[in-house]
């Protein structure tokens, strides 16, 4: 499986650099007011790419701070929630729970969930 995803890489890398060998030809981009950047096709496309990107994070980044500032307020009332609670002694068994035939008692297992 390792090598196949190192096989996958290597044949999107050897892709994408066949796709801007191919394409060195000048691109003019035109923009308002007469104002133009002209430039390999390639850098305008990963420009292109990285404007998407930095548009999507910036538009993401009041959504991340809303749920980060819920999520600490929520762990801050779970622990204001949780009373202080002292260590339990360690359990024996009474002589009594022995049966007579040397074996302790079976004991129910308590699963706790959320």
């Amino acid at each position: 499986m390792k090598y196949f995803l190192w096989l996958l890489k290597a044949a999107i890398f050897f892709t994408l650099f066949a796709f801007a060998l191919n394409n060195q030809h000048d691109a003019t981009v035109n923009f308002f007011f007469g104002t133009y950047w002209r430039a390999p096709l390639v850098l305008v496309v990963l420009a292109a790419f990285a404007g998407g990107m930095v548009v999507g994070v910036l538009g993401m980044l009041p959504l991340w701070w809303r749920h980060r500032l819920a999520a600490q307020q929520a762990q801050q009332q779970q622990q204001q929630a949780q009373p202080e609670t002292p260590p339990l002694p360690p359990a024996t068994t009474p002589p009594s729970a022995l049966h007579g035939t040397g074996a302790p008692e079976p004991t129910i297992a308590r699963h706790h969930g959320l």
